[in-house]
């Protein structure tokens, strides 16, 4: 029997909770969290450029993490509270491309990110002699351009791999936002492939980031040992980006390299909150009240000292 291939144009986000009472406190919840978020990541980008002294390639790359928060946390973040608060969760077939796309290119520029960013913290930790000729103003750009490129070329390649499926009658979707294993979960196609190049293209790119990041701490890490004297403030530049590598990769790895027959919704719907939405409000946090560079600029931008 032939079966009913009527594709489908737009789709219905379940959400977080179907319970009425919670839509209210929910709301009120990721409206706080956004906004703390949209305050921390402009507040941060502003602080590097109004203040020279943090003109450096570190605060360079840390002003471009906080851009790339503000980019996947806004892709995602508005509609869910338009759903908890209006009751709207309806998207179109192709808006829900568009945040996925979106979702996806800045998240995987994040990888990238952070992997440059460990490289930067190991030229400055072990060759601190050669840190001006190796992280030059040239190699900074170079490299953040690279991340958003392949960041952005990875995103092309994972909507092409789930749009390309064929959705004839399913169109609910068990989350709160266009997530790949949600959407492909809904076709009525043989996904096998795709779900392979996914996981495949995905494990690439974290393990790719990974390998730097391991490599480069444990070189670091084998300096800070060979130290006398200096090790303290070693330790403190490394420590809130690895933090963040950990808090990023943890989740990263537990959503994407696994195929989505083994994806229990409710599970992934909140390790999904904590890295759309608590992360990206947690980095500038987690940098600036460990860096007192960072401090400094903001209280004598707002005049709290002389």
């Amino acid at each position: 029997m032939m079966e009913n291939r009527t594709e489908v144009t737009h789709f219905i986000l379940m959400g977080l909770t179907d319970d009425p009472g919670l839509q209210l406190p929910l709301f009120i919840t990721f409206l706080i969290i956004y906004t703390i978020t949209l305050a921390g990541n402009l507040g941060m980008i502003l602080l590097i450029l109004l203040d020279s002294r943090l003109h450096t390639p570190m605060y360079f790359f840390l002003g471009n993490l906080s851009l790339v928060d503000l980019g996947y946390s806004s892709a995602i973040i508005p509609k869910v509270m338009a759903g908890l608060l209006l009751g709207d969760k309806v998207i179109s077939y192709n808006n829900c491309a568009v945040q996925m796309f979106f979702f996806a290119g800045f998240a995987t520029v994040e990888n990238f990110l952070l992997a440059s960013m460990a490289y930067d913290r190991y030229a400055a930790v072990c060759k601190p002699l050669h840190y001006a000729t190796t992280m030059t103003t040239n190699v900074c750009v170079c490299l953040i351009i690279s991340c958003y490129v392949f960041g952005f070329m990875n995103a092309f390649v994972f909507i092409g791999d789930t749009f390309s499926l064929s959705f004839c009658k399913y169109n609910v979707i068990h989350h709160f936002f266009c997530d790949m294993p949600a959407i492909m979960s809904l076709s009525c196609s043989d996904r096998r492939v795709n779900e392979l190049v996914s996981v495949c293209l995905a494990s690439f790119n974290i393990f790719c980031a990974l390998i730097i990041i391991l490599v480069s701490y444990m070189l670091i890490f084998i300096a800070i040992l060979k130290m006398h004297s200096g090790y303290q403030k070693a330790i403190s530049t490394c420590a809130s980006h690895f933090t963040a590598v950990t808090i990023f990769y943890v989740t990263l790895i537990f959503m994407y390299l696994q195929p989505s027959s083994s994806h229990a919704m409710d599970t992934d719907k909140i390790v999904s909150v904590f890295y759309t939405m608590v992360i990206p409000m947690l980095n500038p946090l987690v940098y600036s009240l460990r860096n007192k560079e960072v401090k400094g600029t903001f209280r004598k931008i707002v005049h709290l000292e002389k």
